[in-house]
């Protein structure tokens, strides 16, 4: 089971798992939120090995239903609630979510494999919001302690501590990453990347936060995708493993390397996209800077980074640039009608 399939991240899990791994029977679970779109899985949703389940992790009784169903041998949880932004204004549903769909997946993996744990594995996806907040140096580790500032990274850390009590209390087999900001194609146009890219085609504002010095490690979604397969198969029961891409970027330069980039492509006057970045009032609890330690990730399986932040961009823009039907159809809410119209 893949929970979140039809998201940004899950949807490259999901396909590279039905692409990969052809004796596998992969499900998708997905609640088809206003951040999944099945139109992610277009070109897998007719292979023999994939099937997608419409259901709710904060469903128990779907939940159970599912579990009782497949027999999994395992998990990637990915579903969850994400952007800190509706955290703040919203924080109930993290805690919902992020916290008790958590522990529905875990009481039912519970269930089914109590006695019979060998070859089994619950593998949680967490974020490196966890870990705080950094000054200007040293790097998030896997024995950095805790400190969520926003209720997004809260509710992301009490379900990482509630998947490492089963594991000492029931002898669940886990295993937890904790990755840093990921990038790429599909990814929903809230998210700071898609979001200026759409903004830029069409001369809306770039709202920047604060003095726009907020720096974040960026991670090419398919590299992530590919650290969770090698950490599905490879790693080791109980370990916890931080994912990221060796890309610390201030989010100002980033935005005028976007605006450089769309320039290019749009045909515009070096420098004219810039001139639409708008700086605003900063939001609360605002994490100065992340930067992932990956070091055991690299060394114990090793995986590193396929490619640059610069080269992901560009794949990322190009992708976005050659795929208006997709942005058009998120943007407006069309992508909803999408399940009616293939499962209805």
């Amino acid at each position: 089971m893949i929970t979140g399939g039809a998201g940004f991240i899950g949807s490259h899990v999901v396909r590279l798992f039905v692409q990969t791994y052809p004796d596998y029977r992969i499900v998708n679970l997905d609640a088809l939120t206003y951040a999944g779109n099945l139109e992610n899985l277009k070109d897998i949703e007719h292979s023999p090995n994939y099937i997608f389940e419409h259901a709710d992790i904060n469903n128990a009784a779907q939940v159970n239903a599912l579990f009782d169903k497949y027999k999994f041998d395992g998990v990637i949880h990915l579903a969850a609630e994400s952007h800190v932004d509706r955290s703040i204004s919203d924080p109930n549903a993290f805690i919902q979510t992020n916290v008790m769909g958590t522990a529905n997946l875990l009481n039912a993996a519970r269930a089914l494999w109590k006695g019979n744990e060998d070859g089994k594995r619950f593998y949680h996806v967490s974020t490196d919001e966890v870990y705080g907040s950094l000054v200007e140096t040293g790097y998030f580790m896997q024995t950095t302690p805790y400190d969520p500032q926003s209720p997004y990274s809260a509710s992301k850390a009490a379900s990482d501590h509630l998947v490492r009590a089963y594991g000492n209390t029931y002898h669940m087999p886990f295993v937890i990453t904790n990755c840093s900001n990921n990038y790429g194609p599909n990814h929903f146009p809230e998210k700071l990347i898609p979001l200026f890219i759409n903004n830029i085609k069409t001369n809306k504002p770039l709202p920047v936060y604060g003095d726009g010095k907020y720096t974040r490690d960026w991670l090419y979604v398919v590299d992530h995708a590919r650290a969770i397969d090698l950490v599905f198969h490879r790693g080791r029961n109980g370990e916890t493993y931080n994912i990221g891409g060796f890309n610390e970027w201030q989010n100002i330069e980033l935005v005028k390397l976007l605006c450089k980039e769309m320039d290019k492509r749009l045909g515009r006057e070096p420098g004219e996209s810039e001139k639409l970045i708008n700086y605003i009032k900063d939001r609360p609890g605002h994490d100065r800077r992340y930067a992932i330690d990956a070091t055991k990730l690299n060394k114990e399986l090793g995986w590193y980074p396929s490619v640059t932040f610069e080269e992901g961009l560009s794949k990322t823009i190009d992708w976005y640039m050659a795929n208006d039907e997709w942005l058009n159809n998120v943007t407006s809410g069309d992508y909803q009608k999408y399940y009616s119209t293939q499962y209805q």
